[in-house]
């Protein structure tokens, strides 16, 4: 993780990542489903999700998809940025077995009194390219030369 990035390093085109994650296996689901307490044995019960859900296996949760874009954009965004807003939609079934690659595009910036704001495509495709998860991004970075973007986070009111 950088130790600081600032609004004027940033570039619109610019990549964040990619984050690998993966391959799955079904050990790694039943943690996640385990500290979430999300006990659908789609997460972990190979012969129920193909056989009586007739998935094309155990499906990778949610949660933990939100999680990867989470850290991808948090460790971008370094100790004195601040991740704002996150949006997305799961599009498409990602299973045990697949790696996952977390992305993100800048798209555009906003100056901000007190920081600027970045606006971000983000997604998350498999090792076949199948992008499950698009979605978009906001994230606060300082000025060159002035304070982390404060904590607690206040938005700026025109934003």
């Amino acid at each position: 993780m950088q130790d600081r990035r600032n609004f004027e390093d940033v570039s619109v085109g610019d990549s964040v990542g990619p984050l690998g994650k993966g391959p799955f296996t079904t050990p790694h689901l039943m943690r996640w489903s385990a500290a979430m307490e999300n006990w659908h044995k789609i997460h972990y019960d190979q012969p129920f999700a193909t056989g009586h859900d007739k998935l094309p296996g155990l499906l990778i949760n949610g949660s933990l998809k939100q999680q990867f874009i989470a850290q991808l954009l948090k460790d971008w965004a370094g100790r004195d940025g601040w991740m704002w807003q996150v949006k997305f939609q799961f599009r498409a079934m990602n299973v045990a077995g697949e790696t996952l690659s977390v992305w993100a595009r800048v798209t555009g910036k906003r100056e901000a009194p007190d920081y600027g704001l970045i606006d971000l495509d983000v997604g998350i495709s498999n090792e076949k390219g199948v992008e499950s998860t698009p979605g978009t991004a906001v994230v606060a970075l300082p000025y060159r030369g002035r304070p982390a973007v404060p904590y607690p986070f206040v938005p700026p009111p025109s934003a």
